[in-house]
């Protein structure tokens, strides 16, 4: 189903594109190098020329895309150096946030991040690789929003978004961005107030996707943007 109106059949905003591209490269649909015309762009979100390059800007600041002077938009692909550096500021990042969570957390937020290893088991049980992944971003932005700090968690998911494009760069068939046993884990010592537990096992967490990633030269993979989008 097209996401690319409101139920008043009013256009997205520029923030709403920007989500679903986002969300289309948290999911893989977009893999690292991919082209991002602006005319299927435009066709798929029935917007303007002029809002999809604004959209296309916002990206670029948020690095998920690169823009190239008379060659157009493309899915960013980061070298060795950068996911690198990816996994390093996830690791800072990361560990304040889940001693902030731990501090914080209430039985509905922890109920909210049971819920969502639940649903990522059952979306890897039936192989719904995109579901999966999208929930366990999921899983971390919502940790960082029980850690009360709205700038951290907006940079998270920037990171989270990253972290994806690294992945399809870089990992095999066999990489999944996160496990479900290891969320559990997080919650539980959340769930604790065991904030230095939960920030070891966090920084365990980030080193063991890491760890698993294979940087390698992978070919381009040509997409079709209104396939990607519903159109």
């Amino acid at each position: 189903m097209a996401l690319t109106a409101d139920a008043a059949g009013q256009a997205l905003s520029d923030a709403g594109v920007v989500e679903r591209i986002v969300a289309a490269v948290m999911e893989q649909k977009l893999p690292p190098g991919a082209k991002l015309p602006e005319g299927p762009l435009c066709a798929a979100f029935e917007c303007s020329r002029t809002q999809i390059r604004r959209v296309l800007v916002v990206l670029a600041e948020r690095g998920v895309v690169t823009l190239h002077m008379n060659r157009g938009a493309f899915v960013k692909r980061p070298n060795a150096g950068e996911a690198r550096d990816v996994f390093e500021a996830r690791r800072a990042i990361e560990r304040s946030i889940v001693l902030s969570a731990a501090a914080r957390a209430d039985p509905t937020a922890l109920k909210e991040l049971r819920a969502n290893v639940v649903a990522g088991a059952t979306a890897e049980a039936r192989r719904d690789l995109p579901q999966s992944i999208r929930l366990t971003g999921e899983f971390h932005i919502r940790l960082a929003e029980v850690a009360g700090n709205s700038v951290l968690a907006k940079f998270l998911e920037e990171l989270v978004a990253r972290t994806s494009l690294i992945i399809g760069l870089y990992g095999s068939r066999s990489v999944r961005s996160c496990a479900e046993a290891e969320h559990a884990a997080l919650i539980e010592a959340v769930a604790e107030r065991d904030g230095a537990r939960a920030a070891e096992l966090m920084d365990g967490h980030l080193r063991h996707i890491e760890r698993a990633l294979d940087i390698r030269d992978i070919a381009e993979r040509r997409v079709d943007i209104r396939h990607v989008f519903g159109r």
